[in-house]
């Protein structure tokens, strides 16, 4: 097997469980260095277990690989330095961070506490936004010393972000953040020879039993027999490629990842318009509103397609 990651060091977030679990080893088998970070959270951040980093570290052990653990809070200013500190001091250098770090704290609007929506934006939003200042700090200080690297960001939204989920006015807040922030750290950092790109994974973890469940998250019925297309392993290829020098010049892009289908999501854009050669008046909108909105593509569901159309 073409080893696409050979000696690439690379630190994932969150990466004890789920998703990140399947990154990480997903990196080590194409031959990269890991840091494996796990805080040890429960699913909704209100307790903490030591073990699950480590437990990556010994199966990427086993398989000849190298790793360490870190159980640094990823969004804590101090710890989250440490984190991309001690991938530069034990490899001798950084080339990838995928920020996946998560807690969930579902709640109707009306009745969401805000201790809950305090916490849900610090772990997603604040904790990707503080690993990525560490390390394109880091990458910046390579790039003027003549060390430029091939490096790579993957941070984490969700459909909830992108396209919206009854329930989760938090954590969509803080996906669609991630996105956009993604998207201008993309620019910023190009001078720098970084890439950074966004993904809205799907796999059951402990995240997404209850849309499983509830079936608001489609499997396609095209599927071979005995495909688990939400088997968290599924997305790792992807992220393992976007990390992989192979991506250089992929950028400021999210893509989509569930089973065997990958999706490149098309973002905002300025659709249908009515527009005059000065001030509207408000007595002129009443019917051109409407007329308007009535020439939009509706909303996509959360699958992210758009009703009508293939």
């Amino acid at each position: 097997m073409q080893q696409l990651c050979k000696d690439r060091v690379v630190v994932i977030t969150g990466a004890g469980r789920g998703l990140g679990r399947e990154y990480a080893l997903e990196f080590a088998r194409h031959g990269a260095k890991v840091v494996v970070n796990d805080l040890g959270a429960s699913a909704d951040g209100s307790s903490v277990v030591a073990g699950p980093a480590q437990d990556v570290v010994d199966e990427i052990r086993a398989m000849g690989g190298e790793a360490i653990a870190n159980n640094a809070d990823v969004a804590d200013w101090d710890g989250a330095g440490s984190m991309i500190q001690s991938a530069i001091d034990t490899f001798g250098g950084l080339d990838v961070v995928v920020n996946n770090a998560a807690i969930l704290r579902d709640r109707m609007l009306v009745n969401m506490p805000v201790e809950d929506w305090d916490a849900v934006i610090r772990v997603h939003l604040r904790g990707t936004f503080v690993p990525m200042r560490h390390a394109s700090t880091y990458w910046r200080d390579e790039s003027k010393a003549g060390r430029q690297r091939q490096a790579r960001v993957i941070n984490t939204s969700s459909s909830a972000g992108l396209f919206g989920n009854i329930g989760q006015t938090c954590y969509g807040a803080a996906k669609a953040g991630i996105a956009a922030m993604s998207n201008i750290a993309a620019e910023e950092l190009s001078r720098y020879g970084v890439t950074v790109n966004t993904i809205y994974p799907s796999g059951t973890t402990r995240h997404t039993e209850h849309l499983l469940k509830s079936g608001r998250l489609s499997v396609s019925t095209d599927a071979v027999e005995g495909f688990d297309a939400f088997d968290p392993a599924n997305v790792a290829p992807l992220i393992v490629w976007l990390g992989s020098e192979q991506s250089e010049g992929v950028t400021g892009r999210v893509f989509g990842s569930r089973g065997g289908r990958i999706t490149v999501a098309e973002g905002w854009h300025a659709g249908p318009r009515i527009e005059k050669a000065g001030r509207w008046e408000v007595a002129e909108l009443g019917e051109r509103m409407h007329e308007l909105v009535s020439r939009a593509a509706p909303s996509a569901n959360l699958d992210g397609v758009i009703p009508g159309r293939a």
